[in-house]
């Protein structure tokens, strides 16, 4: 309210002052104090590859524009952009500002000039004929001992193509990154010392005469007395700085998220200075050329990188989706179909070791044709503008559906209700009888099919990976995935001991087989289940009328076996259309739900949509948000250990953070936009925002402890307070 009132009255100061003079040839307009331009980085847009816009302000000398804390008064740059669908622009990445004294009062901007850089996220694909409009709305308050608001209309037009630098703009980009603060080098410390703040900033080996200047800007308005002299000491422990609270009624602060800068001395030049910035707190940060050492002025050479720490290659993305591959294996949709797989192998245990390798590189051919193709399907659609990620099919009520048919006839043949060769169970070893090497290559076929509704753990930042980079990259991602699912059992087919320590084929392989068909029938449920949340009443019970149809169709295609051919083909007919009629039930359910459901909010929990996240993140609230589906395993396993225990929710009570959900059982653009916009194809994904910066991404597998400790970078609801606007 002191910093509203003070620029009220600047305003009126000012404006009173030009209107007592008529408006004379001294009052500046501000398209005469600020000139604004919008600058891209690369000469042309590529889709998925994120690029870099530039804001300019040119400013009159004596004239300034302000910090996202512009002090004791002024009001901050805002820029507000109109983007063509499916790009994101991310948050403005504030440079280094100045101290400037304006009369009694202590002012945080920029003088001279100064460019605003802000990071856009494009779609993944683009139409190359279609160029790409960016239109921005620039609002901003010029000062000097009046004030001006002023505002720019801004535009430009980039080519589809090849997203390289514009030598051009090559200087700018430079020069707007050199200014921006670098992470944080030397620790803080912070302490109260009666109506005085002290911050300790741990640099030892740093000299007195190596440093001429330093301050501090805080991030929050009202932390400091901004206009109070900020005292520096610098002795063998490091760096001090001494500053005046604004008001000793206030609670004093526990963290102090800000900017330091430092004017150091040259190396090369003494009488010249070098003008350092570090971020504290969770200020988005890129990297600036010359980073100081703790121990001298010029130790570029240690500054920590400033790339996201989650950033892939190619060699780690393939190395997560061959892990998450491995874990494949064991969730309960695909293990029992290689169990299966590996019985038949103990029945051909006498066909000798090169007959067992075909077995098993057959199964990995089809496993990898599998993954391959669906990598195809998705770079396909996604390149035609689709929004969709890994699990896309199960958002299809008749993909999850077929999936449960298909399951259950697998599980009916495994308990002995129908004899089909194994041709649903394997699809297998009798679909055709040539030396069964088909048989292998159909199970794979099938163990990626039964696949697709586990999400298991490292594969969701791999695949994210892989579908915003080339075909080829994404390719030989999706094939380390397939390799994953496939080693076991082709290690096993490749190493015959290990098949001699089964058991000898007997009884028991029955019996086993009939064993495995509950796991079966328990992914059944599961997938009606996750179709429950895609139909309303009416298509769940036309779902389940088809599970009956196909019961009827194997009832009736085994006993039509025994039956005289007429009968047998009256049967066999009777099979086949109950089997159509399965398959238009599955075609012709609903899409979506009939309405939401309403459990989210009686559990506490927001449903997400962006302009509610965009709400809250704008009103500097803590929020976490929980991108989850009903198909995804590892979202139901974190859900129920480490997001709705007590402890967690009594933190996330007490730092006053919503929880938002955003459900992707359903097609969904706007999770869609947000999963893309963090690297991510799939869920889970969970962010948590402080309240102030950019989120922090957690990840996909949690645990209680994960999860409380993220949370301890939000205040306490009474501490954030003076925080909160």
């Amino acid at each position: 309210m002191r910093r509203l009132a003070i620029l009220i009255l600047a305003l009126a100061a000012s404006l009173s002052a030009a209107a007592a003079q008529g408006f004379p040839q001294g009052f500046r307009t501000p398209a005469d104090l600020v000139r604004a331009s919008l600058v891209a980085e690369p000469a042309a847009v590529a889709g998925a590859q994120p690029f870099t816009l530039a804001v300019r302000m040119q400013i009159k000398p004596g004239w300034h524009v302000y910090w996202r804390n512009p002090g004791d008064s002024g009001l901050p740059p805002e820029v507000t952009w109109t983007l063509p669908a499916g790009f994101n622009a991310g948050a403005i990445r504030w440079p280094a500002p100045e101290r400037i004294p304006i009369a009694t009062l202590m002012n945080y901007g920029y003088e001279g000039e100064v460019t605003l850089l802000v990071p856009v996220t494009p779609p993944p694909s683009l139409d190359p004929a279609d160029p790409v409009q960016i239109q921005a709305k620039l609002t901003y308050l010029v000062c000097e001992t009046e004030c001006v608001p002023g505002s720019a209309d801004l535009a430009l037009t980039l080519p589809v193509g090849k997203a390289e630098p514009d030598p051009a703009s090559a200087a700018l980009f430079a020069r707007a990154r050199a200014a921006l603060p670098v992470p944080a080098l030397w620790p803080l410390r912070l302490s109260s010392q009666g109506d005085t703040l002290r911050l300790d900033f741990t640099a030892s080996g740093l000299t007195p005469e190596a440093v001429r200047n330093a301050a501090y800007f805080p991030y929050a308005e009202t932390a400091i007395d901004n206009a109070a002299a900020q005292v520096m000491t610098v002795n063998e422990t490091g760096l001090h700085l001494t500053l005046a609270r604004s008001s000793p009624t206030d609670p004093v602060p526990t963290t102090l998220p800000g900017v330091l800068t430092v004017d150091a001395v040259d190396a090369v030049d003494a009488a010249g200075t070098r003008r350092l910035a570090f971020a504290y707190g969770d200020e988005p940060v890129l990297p600036a050329a010359g980073a100081p050492a703790a121990t001298a002025p010029n130790p570029a050479a240690t500054a920590p990188a400033a790339s996201d720490f989650d950033a892939l290659t190619l060699a780690t993305a393939a190395a997560f989706a061959f892990l998450g591959g491995l874990i494949l294996n064991l969730m309960p949709c695909v293990f029992p179909v290689l169990s299966i797989k590996v019985l038949s192998l103990v029945r051909h245990a006498g066909e000798g070791p090169a007959r067992l390798r075909l077995h098993g590189l057959a199964y990995t051919a089809g496993v990898l044709a599998s993954f391959l193709a669906l990598a195809a399907a998705l770079i396909a659609l996604k390149s035609g503008g689709a929004a969709i990620g890994w699990g896309f099919q199960l958002q299809s009520p008749a993909m999850v559906a077929g999936l449960a048919y298909l399951l259950f006839a697998m599980g009916l043949s495994l308990s002995g209700a129908v004899h089909v060769g194994g041709r649903l169970a394997g699809l297998g070893d009798g679909l055709t009888r040539r030396a069964g090497l088909s048989g292998s290559f159909f199970t794979g076929v099938l163990a990626t099919l039964v696949a697709t509704p586990c999400t298991a753990p490292f594969m969701g930042s791999a695949v994210g990976f892989a579908l915003t980079q080339s075909a080829g990259v994404a390719l030989t991602v999706f094939a380390s995935l397939g390799l994953g699912l496939a080693l076991p059992f082709l290690l096993l087919t490749l190493w015959p001991p290990a098949l001699r320590a089964l058991p000898r084929p007997g009884a028991w392989m029955e019996t086993l087989k009939q064993v495995l068909a509950f796991p079966v029938y328990a992914t059944v449920a599961w997938l009606i289940w996750v179709l429950a949340q895609q139909v309303d009443p009416r298509g769940l019970l036309a779902a389940l009328i088809g599970l009956v149809l196909v019961g009827f169709a194997a009832w009736v295609w085994e006993h039509g076996r025994a039956a005289p051919p007429r009968a047998g083909r009256i049967a066999q007919a009777a099979a086949v259309l109950a089997l159509l009629a399965v398959g238009a039930l599955a075609v012709t359910l609903p899409r979506d739900r009939a309405a939401p459901s309403p459990q989210a909010t009686a559990d506490g929990v927001e449903p997400f949509t962006q302009a509610r996240l965009d709400a809250l993140v704008d009103a500097h609230r803590p929020v976490f948000v929980d991108m989850t589906a009903a198909w995804c395993i590892t979202c139901a396993v974190n859900e129920a250990t480490s997001l709705n225990t007590r402890a967690v929710r009594a933190a996330m009570a007490e730092r006053g953070v919503t929880y938002m959900k955003g459900d992707w059982t359903n097609q969904n653009p706007e999770i869609t936009r947000l999963l893309e916009k963090h690297g991510r194809s799939g869920v889970p994904l969970y962010l948590l925002y402080t309240g102030t910066g950019e989120p922090q991404v957690l990840p996909q597998i949690l645990t209680e402890g994960t999860v409380l400790a993220a949370l301890e970078a939000v205040p306490a609801s009474g501490r954030s307070a003076a925080l909160a606007r």
